[in-house]
């Protein structure tokens, strides 16, 4: 069992109807046909949506991807039309908000690997491969890999694992121009944001990317990009290749949460404990640190 904690009720506003509850975003449709996504500043782990929110997560998920909106537009055209909050919302909606094209969605998690941690570091272990690439001998936790590699996952359903497939099942799934023009573009973006994180000191060890095509059939980028729920970002002064890298995410949450300190057991059917005050604090001021860090300007 697993799932959200609570799941809260959606709010409700003249003329939008309400499509969807996620792990942190709310999404709505107005009477023009767009969509409505409100991104909340609900914290997930390990398949759970927690009772504890991070203040203000929602506001800097939404600001960063906006943030890089901007600088992969020339790569591929992404769903925002406008971050105006809809009339008669509530007050909290403010910066949190976007407006987007709808689009078709491809039921793949587009993911571009750098470097060898998370679910890839332990399919390399059982066989030397990720998502059917085949890698080098003797790679380590953290280990930059030869080149970027396209490791695609299907997306999953609130409370349950995205599953890694490769190359070839995502070819059978949507055909192979679009298996190719996904990985294409995944790598092409992954390599821009890549090096913009490193002039910045943050190494960007891998993300993924949810794609679209719109009403013309042109591949579009959509949800959140570049973030730290869908990225792995370390500080490149901490790299050290061989062990868990300092991460700008929720690694706070997970370590509270699978310490003697939390009192869950993760293997349990129960639901996982409200997170204490330090640990909401610690988590918030590592978003705002990766904020603050890639964009250069305060929070």
């Amino acid at each position: 069992m697993s799932g959200f904690v609570d799941k809260p009720e959606p709010a409700e506003v003249p003329g939008l109807v309400h499509l969807h509850t996620g792990k942190v975003r709310d999404l709505y449709q107005n009477e023009a046909g767009e969509l409505v996504m409100v991104a909340s500043d609900r914290m997930s782990a390990f398949d759970w949506v927690l009772p504890t929110g991070i203040p203000d997560k929602g506001r800097i998920l939404t600001a960063l991807s906006l943030w890089w909106f901007d600088r992969i537009a020339d790569l591929v055209p992404h769903h925002v039309i406008s971050t105006d909050v809809p009339e008669g919302a509530p007050a909290d909606w403010e910066g949190r908000t976007t407006v987007c094209r709808r689009l078709d969605m491809i039921p793949v998690e587009a993911v571009a690997r750098g470097y060898l941690a998370g679910s890839g570091l332990v399919e390399y272990r059982e066989g030397r491969t990720v998502c059917g690439v085949t890698l080098p001998e003797g790679l380590v936790d953290g280990s930059e890999l030869p080149a970027p590699i396209f490791t695609p996952a299907t997306k999953a359903e609130v409370g349950e694992h995205d599953e890694n497939v490769t190359y070839e099942d995502v070819a059978r799934l949507v055909g192979p121009d679009t298996a190719a023009q996904l990985r294409q573009t995944t790598l092409a973006v992954y390599s821009r944001a890549r090096g913009i994180a490193r002039d910045r000191g943050i190494i960007l060890a891998d993300t993924k990317f949810e794609f679209g095509h719109d009403d013309q059939g042109h591949l579009v980028i959509g949800d959140e990009v570049l973030t730290p729920d869908s990225s792995r970002f370390w500080p490149v002064e901490q790299w050290e290749p061989g062990r868990p890298q300092p991460s700008y995410d929720k690694q706070f949450v997970r370590d509270w949460l699978t310490s003697p300190e939390s009192g869950w057991d993760r293997a349990s059917e129960q639901p996982p404990p409200p997170l204490p005050q330090h640990v909401v604090e610690a988590t918030r001021a590592k978003y705002i640190e990766a904020y603050e860090r890639l964009t250069g300007s305060a929070w």
